[in-house]
């Protein structure tokens, strides 16, 4: 039996007269069909929804997942993985020198104000907590992503070794038949090799680095060893997710797909359940939304963020359309950091956009906004450049902005997955993502900005790079500027000057891997209204909620490792145990 129309109109009336009485309500829900009852009900199979069920479950609490797609994993198992979480104990076993009174200084400093205090305390003293917890209650194990240094090193507290982690190799056999139903990756991994996301430097200079060739060989190698094992290996996102996954299988929890949220269900005043297109899932203990964020909901876009904006140019799961947040809206809750989102420049490629890391820091490359000049450090953080782009754009356009390079940067480096020296497709010339020409006059009108600043521009860019100082920009000023570089090219690893024609331009849009506003919680990751007060029943985490990151971004891993931080603190409360 499925909610008809008439039961969903009673339940919006339900819920105006119930705000019209002060009493807020999703659902109100006489004849709902009862799909089952549990002690807690998680929305979304992400990091945060996963990790909060395998929490809510080792505490002995009865639970269910629902996910809107008919996969499981989110913008997670698409994603890189890194997991941004200060003295975890991955890190601290590796060596790396962090301290507590490191960590809430540099979180201090790269969050400011934005943020509670008290809620920075708790991602700092629970993310560790929740990192022991998932090594001991799932397969899933950690590597220590070795020099990706913090994103803001320079400030008091920030480390140039970097605090990310991220999961180990994961054989995605012990999913059995569950491993058909794990969302794909962002961008697949060419067959027979297993790469991790720290090897992703390497690879770009496997054909000018000696390390880089070695790293390519090692990937090999770990493909080739994990056929002759009979193997399915998996990393990064995929690795993350499926490892939940199993730890969910052997927990009993159940993770219902093909399962929107429609609406949270209201009763006594309280949050104790969740209406889905079949029925009504009641919680006895409380909701936990983990749903994601609204990046492919043009209307939520349109009305919280600059333009120009569109859900073409997002890499998150293609459900996140913001149903977690507006239902928690419906009940009074508040957002916050609706404007933001965990940006980075993206090449609007046919088929999907293209997250443009490596490619913009490599020397032998600037990038350009449409007069022909450059207006920021290309080498900065990529949220950084995207706030750059929305500042300027309104008075010196800068959206879209072209990424330039030259010949000599394409016989040396890979670029998303085409190797050195090899031709560009096609379609990125057709679609307008790509532009190549044999002159900077004739580049500038192909893209359509001045010949004469273009030739500026290159000029004085190129000085500088023989010099190998930018104090235009201060490009390579932080060493986290010279993560994805190339340390051959001295005496600045991220500059060298453009010389060998032809010439290539590409379309540069502000991309993201998901919106960073949502529901506003406290530090036990409650949902609050405007005036503080708490929604009884109700939580969130991971990009469902706003980011304990504020506007900023303190390193890699910054989404994910916030994600599951709050997804177990939600559910250790539910449980009374935080």
């Amino acid at each position: 039996m499925s909610v008809t129309r008439r039961h969903l109109l009673a339940a919006g009336a339900g819920a105006g007269a119930a705000v019209a009485a002060g009493v807020q309500q999703g659902a109100s829900a006489a004849d709902l069909p009862p799909l089952g009852t549990y002690d807690v009900v998680v929305i979304g199979s992400g990091a945060a929804g996963m990790t909060a069920a395998l929490t809510a479950a080792k505490q002995g609490l009865s639970t269910v997942v629902l996910e809107k797609a008919p996969t499981f994993g989110g913008s997670a198992a698409r994603s890189g993985a890194g997991i941004w979480i200060p003295n975890n104990p991955v890190l601290l076993a590796a060596g790396v020198p962090d301290t507590p009174a490191k960590a809430a200084a540099y979180l201090a400093a790269v969050v400011g104000p934005d943020v509670p205090a008290a809620r920075q305390r708790a991602f700092l003293t629970h993310g560790p907590a929740m990192i022991s917890f998932v090594l001991a209650n799932s397969p899933l194990r950690f590597r220590w992503m070795e020099g990706y240094s913090d994103y803001y090193p320079e400030l008091p507290g920030g480390l140039p070794s970097g605090r990310s982690i991220e999961p180990a190799q994961f054989d995605g056999k012990l999913l059995g038949a569950e491993l058909a139903h794990l969302n794909p990756p962002y961008l697949e991994v060419p067959a027979g090799l297993v790469v991790f996301s720290a090897d992703y430097k390497w690879l770009a200079l496997s054909a000018v680095s000696v390390k880089g060739a070695a790293v390519a060989a090692e990937c090999l190698a770990r493909g080739t060893k994990a056929a002759l094992l009979g193997q399915t290996p998996l990393t990064m996102g995929q690795s993350l997710a499926a490892g939940l996954r199993k730890g969910l299988l052997d927990a009993g929890v159940p993770v219902h797909l093909d399962t929107p949220l429609t609406e949270l269900y209201v009763e006594n005043g309280t949050v104790a359940g969740a209406v889905t297109p079949g029925g009504l899932y009641r919680a006895r203990r409380g909701v936990i939304v983990g749903s994601g964020g609204f990046e492919h909901n043009a209307a939520m876009r349109a009305q919280y963020q600059r333009q120009p904006i569109g859900t073409e140019w997002t890499v998150g799961a293609k459900e996140n359309t913001g149903d977690g947040i507006r239902a928690g809206q419906r009940l009074g809750a508040d957002v916050a950091l609706m404007d933001d989102a965990w940006w980075g420049p993206a090449i609007p490629l046919p088929g999907d956009p293209y997250f443009c890391l490596a490619e913009r820091t490599l020397p032998g490359g600037l990038i350009v906004n449409a007069a022909g000049r450059r207006f920021v450090n290309e080498a900065a953080p990529y949220s950084d450049v995207v706030h750059t782009m929305y500042d300027r754009n309104p008075t010196d356009p800068d959206i879209p902005a072209w990424l330039i390079v030259d010949q000599n940067y394409r016989n040396r480096y890979l670029f998303k997955d085409v190797a050195p020296t090899f031709v560009l497709p096609d379609d990125w010339y057709g679609s307008g993502a790509a532009h190549k020409a044999w002159s900077f006059d004739s580049l500038a009108t192909s893209i359509g900005v001045p010949a004469a600043a273009l030739r500026t521009t290159v000029d004085r860019f190129n000085s500088l790079a023989l010099k190998g100082d930018d104090p235009d920009f201060g490009r390579g000023d932080s060493a986290y500027d010279h993560y994805y570089t190339d340390p051959s090219v001295l005496p600045n690893s991220c500059l060298a000057p453009l010389w060998l024609p032809p010439y290539y331009a590409f379309r540069l849009v502000p991309g993201d891997l998901g919106t960073k506003g949502g529901l506003v919680t406290d530090a036990r990751a409650r949902v609050l209204r405007p005036d503080g007060s708490v929604v009884p029943g109700l939580y969130a985490a991971g990009n469902a909620s706003a980011a304990v990151m504020g506007h900023s971004y303190a390193g890699a891993g910054s989404t994910i490792g916030p994600a599951m931080t709050f997804g177990y603190v939600a559910a250790r409360d539910l449980a009374g145990v935080l």
